[in-house]
């Protein structure tokens, strides 16, 4: 029997954390080691090979074709590895998926996809939080974080998921007896349901073409989802993405307000630096940017 010739797997796991993450500062927090280390251990594999892996920049690190073609290679033996342990271990041993969510995408669009992510991980016990603010990685709170924010404030090294389009819905009753609003102008002056402040009603409005918006009027509530829930109970008309009101849209709970086309903002994913290579994390990323 010929045992194949392999380079050191610690040589391959810094290489495929450098190409996952597209720098070596990154595949460094992923795998918890320094910079220096992991260059190291890339230049070894290089000189192993005899083949440059990597076109390095002021920005990061870019894969060169023979890079590309042991990537892929890489990440398909390294998933299923890590999978073949997973499915020797106890399930207690696999642990948990500790994801924190934006309240209202945890509640309208999560939990009723918690059946497809404990199917795509049979093995791992999964832990929805909402919330508002981001967790404290290095404290394990968490091992993911699906936030919401403007373009500009996105933290570094967030992977966005999906801009959605935001718009305004009211229940049919509450149109009923308000009337519809004809124009963005009688829209400021219906009642309101803010989230914490006048903020997101404000910028929308501009945003949406209303030249001077005027002092707003409705209830704050504390986040997204409270708002809808207002809504729902014909309390005035909230700020909504598909993402969040789908279901009661096509149901006839909600009707969306006017015709816009307007964004405020993207939903994006921060990975725990431990967990960016952990095979059950990387799978509900996947899932996650797909099915959003």
């Amino acid at each position: 029997m010929t045992v194949p010739t392999l380079p050191p797997l610690h040589l391959l796991r810094a290489f495929h954390a450098v190409a996952e993450t597209g720098s070596i500062r990154k595949g460094a927090e992923a795998l918890g080691l320094t910079h220096t280390v992991v260059s190291r251990h890339v230049r070894n594999l290089e000189a192993y090979l005899g083949s440059k892996l990597f076109d390095r920049h002021t920005t990061g690190a870019r894969l060169t074709g023979e890079g590309q073609f042991l990537f892929a290679a890489t990440d398909a033996a390294l998933a299923q590895l890590e999978g073949a342990i997973a499915s020797l271990m106890p399930r207690t041993a696999q642990g948990r998926l500790r994801i924190w969510a934006m309240p209202g995408l945890a509640a309208r669009w999560l939990s009723p996809r918690l059946g497809d992510i404990q199917a795509l991980l049979p093995d791992v016990e999964i832990v929805l939080r909402a919330s508002d603010s981001a967790p404290d990685f290095h404290g394990s709170e968490a091992d993911v974080f699906i936030g919401f924010a403007a373009a500009n404030e996105i933290p570094a090294g967030a992977e966005v998921l999906v801009t959605p389009r935001m718009f305004p819905v009211a229940s049919p009753r509450w149109l009923r007896d308000k009337g519809v609003p004809a124009d963005l102008a009688a829209l400021s002056r219906q009642a309101l349901i803010h989230e914490n402040d006048h903020r997101q009603w404000t910028s929308w409005l501009g945003a949406a073409g209303l030249e001077t918006v005027p002092a707003l009027a409705g209830p704050s509530l504390w986040n997204a989802s409270l708002g809808l829930d207002a809504a729902l109970s014909h309390q005035g008309i909230a700020l909504a993405t598909q993402l969040s009101v789908a279901d009661d849209v096509a149901a006839g709970r909600l009707t969306e307000i006017l015709r816009t086309n307007v964004t405020t903002g993207s939903y994006y994913l921060q990975t725990a630096p431990d967990k960016q290579n952990k095979a059950h994390v990387s799978r509900f990323r996947k899932w996650l940017a797909s099915a959003m």
